[in-house]
């Protein structure tokens, strides 16, 4: 069956779309500005690894010396602007991203969309200033922890695992130029989007009660299932022998990360919406 000529226009008007509202500073990043900063990634993971023993420092010193204060911090305002900024940050990083990538997949084989050379297709422009972004942000959104210690609010291995193995994926995949990025950056971006919006409406004590909130949950979980499958993509068509784009060490990473991601959330979501115990009402004295 043919497609109509605006069938066969879609694909390109998705991946048009991050530049249609652009800042001058989106449309000039050309691959001569996008490779300073993957060298940059490339050449210093010192920073990535230095961040990563500070954050690991934080948590064990912050835990103890929060164990002698009675009570934590409030900070349940500033908690809300700083997710309502990464949830701003994330929209904005999705409409920048999802679009390309919604229109690579409808006009390209599958192999070329995780495979091909980024620093020829979306690592460059509006979309490739927004990977670069979401790399480097992966850096302060290590403050989320901070929140949890300071209000000495429960931190699970979950919470710092993610934390700390995104930095160091993400730090290689942009050092490498992997080819299968933008799945990754894309999901996450939305996923994201929609998460840190409701932990500042969490905060503000805003959330619909009707609101089910296990809906973000099963959200990462996909997000988590469709990276599993990126992964073992790559690895098949770099096994047959074919050109991928994608660093062995960044295959290794990303089938090592995304399948424990998969076990640890399935498993997360399974003990608190399925096996979780109901909460007692305390007697009135």
């Amino acid at each position: 069956m043919s497609l109509s000529p605006a069938e066969e226009m879609l694909p390109q008007l998705l991946m048009k779309l991050p530049s249609l509202i652009s800042l001058p500073i989106e449309n000039n990043y050309h691959y001569d500005i996008s490779i300073k900063y993957v060298l940059f990634a490339a050449n210093n993971y010192q920073i990535a690894l230095g961040f990563i023993l500070a954050y690991a420092l934080f948590i064990i010193i912050g835990q103890m010396i929060m164990k002698r204060s009675a009570k934590g911090y409030d900070l349940r305002l500033t908690l809300a602007l700083w997710n309502a900024a990464l949830s701003l940050f994330s929209f904005i990083g999705m409409y920048k991203t999802v679009p390309y990538l919604v229109g690579m997949i409808m006009s390209q084989p599958f192999e070329d969309t995780v495979c091909t050379d980024p620093g020829t297709t979306w690592g460059v422009g509006p979309t490739g200033l927004w990977v670069m972004l979401f790399i480097y942000s992966k850096v302060p959104e290590l403050i989320d922890t901070v929140f949890i210690v300071l209000r000495k609010r429960s931190l699970i291995f979950l919470h710092w695992y993610h934390h700390i193995t995104v930095l160091l994926f993400s730090w290689n995949s942009f050092a490498t130029l992997s080819g299968s990025g933008l799945y990754f950056v894309a999901m996450n971006y939305t996923v994201h989007s929609i998460m840190y919006g409701y932990f500042c409406l969490q905060a503000l004590k805003m959330v619909p009660k009707s609101f089910p909130a296990e809906l973000i949950t099963i959200a990462q979980i996909l997000q988590m299932l469709v990276g599993s499958g990126v992964c073992i993509s790559c690895w098949y068509y770099s096994l047959t022998g074919k050109s991928c784009h994608n660093d062995p060490s960044n295959l290794i990473a990303g089938a090592l990360l995304y399948g424990s991601y998969l076990y640890l959330f399935a498993d997360f979501a399974v003990r608190k919406y399925l096996f979780s115990k109901p909460k007692v009402m305390k007697k009135l004295e």
